[in-house]
């Protein structure tokens, strides 16, 4: 079975959940044994892992015909995709597009991550898709949150194939309500063209259908996951606390989604019980000045770090570090970090309104705006060692049991329906 499959970011370059989301789900597909990926990026950097997915170069594909010789392609793209896929792109330009900004192949320039023209980008990948679904070989298309349905659904009207959408969020997760019109418009668009719609947890279903208004009968719930950690991972040493100060860590993007305040909030309260606690908040995005206004204002400060946005390793070694990891999401369709953190052996404490607490067991459970529920959560954990202890072994087995081969598995299934094979 060959698979169109559309994304927006991919590791080593993660801007959020989404890439990490994408590769565990190429990685699951591939392990299925029958299942051939193509992946299209707006823009990919080189240094991509291609082992699950062949990727294709947005910004490589041309949509205006450019009279350039072998070796020239070679030397401008020859790092990031196959100069003969270049040509063969390029018998299948269906309009002319000079009119747009194209450079000397005859291609479209993306910047990469969510810059402040993400519509424009949007649109020109949706453009580029054509080209694209007009070339390859393919079974069905699978588009990857709101950002690539418009192109998933520009590649069902072209090959007339099935596409599946995958929701990882909908705009009411991200806005709390506040859902701006165009954005609400693109996903509605593609659910409702969409021949399956994968959500990544019941909450997220539940919202697709009652939102949405879409049939029950087309959307499905395709649970994440987490990959094993590597054997560098693994041998970062976890720092023995006992009798020492706790870290307690909130790590995501500092947005009015993830309630950051919440977090704030419950540490005022831990920090009047006991000095012995250290708060960090690790992230960026836009109430990070008001959460740092907001712990001075409290008198906590000098309890508290923000030591920024994290990648790669960097992350485990600030969940090692940690004795309790804490996510108080106001709407979270799934979140995967609570899933790294126990990997790590962190006991964590996670939100309710959160799509991992419906496959997570060896976790503390709290309401977000229930801060005192919150502050004895993080109390108790910190202070009770054989609390710790059951915690992280008992979070660890768990998650272990939780792989991106059972989830390929599952969307293979929901594939091979849709196709009616």
């Amino acid at each position: 079975m060959k698979v169109l499959m559309f994304g927006w970011e991919y590791p080593p370059h993660v801007y959020g959940g989404l890439a990490t989301a994408n590769f565990g789900i190429s990685e699951g597909l591939h392990v299925q044994g029958d299942i051939e990926t193509t992946l299209c990026l707006p823009h990919p950097f080189g240094d991509e892992d291609q082992r699950f997915a062949n990727i294709v170069a947005m910004n490589c594909v041309p949509i205006a015909y450019r009279d350039v010789d072998y070796d020239y392609v070679k030397n401008r793209i020859g790092n990031i995709m196959n100069p003969d896929l270049y040509y063969e792109l390029r018998n299948y330009i269906y309009a002319d597009f000079n009119y747009m900004h194209v450079n000397d192949l005859g291609a479209m320039d993306f910047a990469g991550g969510y810059p402040a023209n993400l519509h424009e980008e949007i649109n020109n990948y949706s453009i580029i898709a054509g080209v694209v679904a007009r070339t390859l070989d393919y079974d069905i298309i699978h588009a990857h949150d709101w950002l690539t349905y418009p192109a998933g659904l520009h590649a069902k009207q072209v090959s007339g194939k099935p596409l599946c959408i995958h929701v990882h969020a909908t705009d009411f997760d991200r806005s709390r309500g506040q859902v701006n019109p165009t954005v609400y418009g693109i996903e509605k668009d593609g659910m409702d063209n969409a021949d399956c719609i994968m959500c990544v947890s019941e909450l997220t279903r539940q919202t697709v259908i009652n939102q949405y208004h879409q049939d029950p009968r087309k959307v499905f719930t395709v649970h994440n996951a987490v990959y094993p950690l590597t054997q560098e991972i693994a041998e970062i040493p976890r720092p023995d606390h006992k009798g020492k100060e706790k870290l307690v860590t909130f790590l995501g993007r500092i947005t009015m989604q993830k309630g950051p305040e919440y977090f704030i909030e419950a540490a005022n309260m831990v920090l009047h019980r006991t000095r012995n606690v250290r708060f960090c908040m690790a992230g960026s995005g836009d109430m990070m000045n008001q959460m740092i206004y907001l712990a001075a204002e409290r008198g906590i400060a000098d309890r508290f770090h923000f030591p920024g946005f994290m990648r790669g390793k960097e992350v485990y070694e600030c969940l090692k570090a940690s004795d309790v990891y804490v996510m108080p999401s106001v709407s979270e369709p799934f979140g995967i970090s609570p899933l790294e953190a126990m990997q790590c052996g962190t006991p964590s404490i996670i939100s309710k309104q959160s799509g991992c607490a419906e496959i997570l067991n060896n976790c503390i459970k709290i309401d977000y705006w229930d801060i005192h529920a919150l502050a004895d959560a993080i109390y108790s954990i910190c202070h009770n060692e054989s609390l710790f202890d059951y915690l992280s072994e008992e979070g660890k087995k768990e998650v272990a049991q939780i792989t991106w081969e059972k989830v390929g598995a599952w969307i293979r299934e929901l594939y091979l329906r849709t196709l009616g094979w």
